[in-house]
């Protein structure tokens, strides 16, 4: 794509017009696959119509000319609020995913008044307020989604309706309870305190929201803005290390199908006014993450985006991920709304910023190492982490928290089952076969983060306790594993996954498995075990479709035992 404004204006095109023939008779939503999510088929429609408002919002609100969506959408928004028409979006209950959807619909309300509210009949837009209004008659979960209802109310407010300002108080007073330090939050509160999931919901959900919040109420509320963009001054100093000189990010915890929304703070922080870096340094951060995406197999063969990460992968997604669910991706266009002026427009786009080789952030969990070098296209961000864990019920919790490390260029794997090996998938692990079931850690019930290492505590199953110290060392970390057990059991200690090719080669050894092939390897050391490499069952790893492992394996006896490994991997190209 083209590093302009006009080149980000064709892809938001090139992302919403395959969607055209898809749209329901009413336009009140998209019908893009027949899979499905929990909340069922017809809101699956209307939640893929209003994601593309993340996109179209902040193209019309730049001045992008195009008049045949414009129409379409207000027909769809007209219809879908409107309780006689038989594409009416439905009544709201509590904890309901319209709610989400809402804050696209709102977004692009205030930003693209012009566009999507103001040619409405006064009848649609008592309709849609009347729509939108039932936001303050239900609940919301107790995490990110309480500024949809604040969103919400700013469109009201913004239009002249009605809004509720003790729901937008109480919300906004929730979202400072999730406030832990350093830029940081946690997703919401559960029984134990703050959760523990620090994910790109803090990026592209509360500081997003925030930022717009400051976009509509910083001549009111200068005090409590000004908050808002100090916070985001300050996380996007840590943030930044999620990120590497090639332009991808680090793949981490849930949501993974919304792909490009990783750059969608930064975007924000743009149309925000937030200064956190200069120009050319997010020109640089946005535009080589998108040219990443772009690069990746991620469209089907109508050009839908497809759930999945680097490739369609429905292994991998989450129970609300219906097939318009990834245009959450559009998030990261905000910045399209920037008028052609502005000076990010012209200013010289500038190369990843110097920062140090490994930096620990205790906020969010984790030590992150960077591999800097010459050809961006070599470089890497892994993340050692310990103590992040889901409380809510998502799948592949463990996987998506809870593993040793997470690789911008390995990436992780989620498993099949637990059953076999293979289908276990246990890179960045250490997994024990006990009694015919292979088992991994997902909760910690003690962490250490510091800038040398990462220190954690925690147990397989019953009767199994583990402390695991992680160290970063050139191309990788070492690995101390004190395993305390009442029974004897097998384990095996896990490197990075990578990708199955005609050139690759296997090394097995004693104490060594080795994986590698022109452009790289993989390799797991340690002693006094057997080296062993797994080859995992196909679209486990969220980057590669066929991958292997290479692993250690140790035979454990009651007591303590120690294990002391050493995990590497590289890639590098010409």
């Amino acid at each position: 794509m083209e590093h302009t404004k006009e080149g980000v204006r064709t892809l938001v095109m090139k992302l919403v017009r395959p969607t055209k023939n898809h749209f329901t008779k009413g336009m009140a939503g998209i019908s893009l696959g027949g899979f499905a999510a929990g909340y069922g088929e017809k809101i699956a429609e209307m939640e893929a119509f209003s994601r593309m408002l993340w996109g179209l919002a902040p193209f019309w609100a730049g001045g992008g000319d195009d008049t045949e969506f414009s129409e379409i959408f207000r027909t769809g928004l007209a219809h879908g609020t409107n309780r006689e028409q038989d594409e009416y979006w439905g009544d709201l209950g509590d904890k309901d995913q319209r709610m989400v959807e809402m804050a696209a619909i709102s977004y692009g309300m205030i930003i693209a008044t012009d566009k999507l509210w103001n040619p409405l009949s006064d009848t649609e837009k008592e309709n849609v307020i009347a729509w939108l209004s039932q936001i303050n008659e239900h609940t919301q979960p107790d995490n990110n989604w309480h500024f949809f209802n604040v969103i919400t109310n700013l469109a009201l407010k913004h239009v002249g309706a009605p809004f509720c300002r003790e729901r937008m108080e109480y919300a906004i007073g929730r979202y400072e309870s999730f406030y832990i330090g350093n830029g940081w939050y946690g997703d919401g509160w559960c029984e134990t305190g703050i959760r523990p999931q620090m994910d790109y919901y803090i990026s592209f959900g509360i500081h997003f929201y925030s930022l717009l919040y400051c976009l509509v109420m910083e001549n009111e509320e200068e005090e409590r803005c000004g908050v808002y963009k100090e916070r985001a001054k300050v996380f996007a100093q840590t943030f930044l290390y999620w990120f590497d000189e090639e332009g991808k990010a680090l793949p981490f915890g849930r949501s993974m199908t919304y792909r490009f929304a990783q750059s969608a703070f930064w975007s924000m922080c743009l149309l925000a006014g937030v200064d956190v870096y200069e120009y050319g340094v997010l020109k640089g951060l946005i535009f080589r993450h998108l040219d990443y995406w772009m690069s990746q197999p991620i469209f089907d063969n109508g050009d839908i985006l497809t759930v999945g990460y680097a490739y369609p992968n429905l292994m991998m997604s989450e129970g609300y991920n219906a097939p318009g669910s990834p245009y959450w991706s559009m998030k990261v266009f905000a910045f399209l709304a920037l008028p052609d002026e502005h000076p990010f427009w012209s200013a010289e786009e500038l190369p990843f910023p110097k920062i140090s080789q490994t930096k620990a952030v205790p906020e969010c969990r984790m030590l992150l190492c960077h591999r800097q070098t010459v050809n961006p296209a070599n470089a890497e961000v892994t993340a050692l982490t310990a103590g992040q864990y889901p409380v809510m019920n998502h799948t592949h919790g463990a996987e998506k928290y809870a593993k040793f490390a997470y690789s911008s260029r390995f990436g992780f794997s989620v498993p099949r089952s637990y059953a076999f090996l293979t289908e276990c998938a246990p890179d960045s692990m250490l997994v024990f076969y006990v009694h015919g079931m292979y088992y991994v850690r997902r909760k910690c019930t003690e962490i250490l983060i510091t800038e040398n290492h990462v220190e954690s505590v925690w147990s397989p199953l019953d009767g199994i306790t583990v402390r695991t110290v992680l160290t970063p060392v050139k191309d990788g970390h070492e690995r101390l594993h004190t395993i305390s057990s009442e029974q004897d059991c097998v384990v095996y200690d896990c490197g990075f996954s990578y990708p199955q090719t005609m050139d690759l080669k296997t090394k097995v050894s004693r104490n060594k498995a080795c994986i590698e092939n022109k452009n790289g390897y993989s390799s797991v050391e340690s002693e006094g075990g057997e080296g062993n490499v797994i080859a995992t069952a196909p679209n486990s790893n969220l980057i590669f479709p066929l991958a292997q492992v290479p692993a250690v394996r140790f035979d454990i006896h009651a007591g303590t035992t120690e294990i002391k490994t050493k995990v590497l991997a590289k890639w590098e190209v010409n």
